[in-house]
């Protein structure tokens, strides 16, 4: 993967993830409001756990799985701190289980996979990012959902930016790309990103809004 599970783990325990905003993602509750989520649903890379915490407190049968055991338990903590503690989270390396079939029918088959900013990190490496899709496609049950919100090049931001081209490209076979529309993502200026930040003239902390993709494919 681009980044070792240590260097997850370190912004975890130092509380320096640029994408920990101490709330869901805005696009992510609307599709929830338009009635998109539905049936058991797995939040992959689930970071901070908002998304699982959220559609849990709704009624939602939820997973969420990163592959940082900090990740997990900073999720864990987050979900009793805001009195969600059956919030489900596990510790699983979405790229792996695009090549370990049986570690994928351990988890299951979903109705629904919401993917926040985890499908732009494989930008620049194609045999990750096909791996992930194959693990998406394991994990997703025929006529599911997968919906993807991933930081755009429409705009300059912080962070691993991707076309919409790219998207199209990676889900052919065995997918129905439904729909792909300009969105935004919030992310939080941290120290771990000031100089992208100081060079994009955005403020030296606090949150910020960047252009993103929000897809909705379909599993054939």
């Amino acid at each position: 993967m681009t980044q070792a599970a240590e260097f997850w783990n370190t912004v975890y325990d130092n509380d320096t993830a640029p994408w920990v905003i101490g709330e869901p993602q805005p696009a992510i509750l609307e599709l929830e409001r338009a009635g998109l989520i539905r049936g058991r649903v797995l939040d992959i890379g689930a970071g901070a756990g908002e998304h699982t915490i959220a559609l849990t407190r709704r009624g939602y049968d939820v997973l969420g799985i990163d592959l940082s055991p900090s990740a997990v338990e900073y999720a864990r903590r987050n979900a009793a701190d805001q009195g969600v503690p059956t919030a489900r989270f596990r510790v699983a390396d979405a790229v792996r289980l695009g090549a370990d079939p049986a570690a994928a029918a351990e988890l299951g088959v979903f109705d629904t996979i919401v993917d926040s900013a985890l499908f732009h990190i494989f930008r620049e490496e194609p045999d990750d990012r096909a791996m992930y899709v194959r693990a998406l496609h394991a994990l997703c049950a025929p006529g599911g959902t997968v919906h993807l919100l991933a930081l755009s090049d429409a705009e300059p931001g912080i962070g691993p930016r991707i076309s919409d081209r790219l998207i199209r490209e990676s889900f052919g076979t065995g997918w129905e790309l439904a729909d792909v529309q300009p969105s935004r993502y919030r992310g939080r200026v941290t120290g771990l990103v000031s100089a992208e930040a100081a060079d994009l003239d955005l403020p030296a902390d606090g949150i910020v809004e960047s252009a993103a993709w929000l897809a909705r494919i379909r599993r054939l």
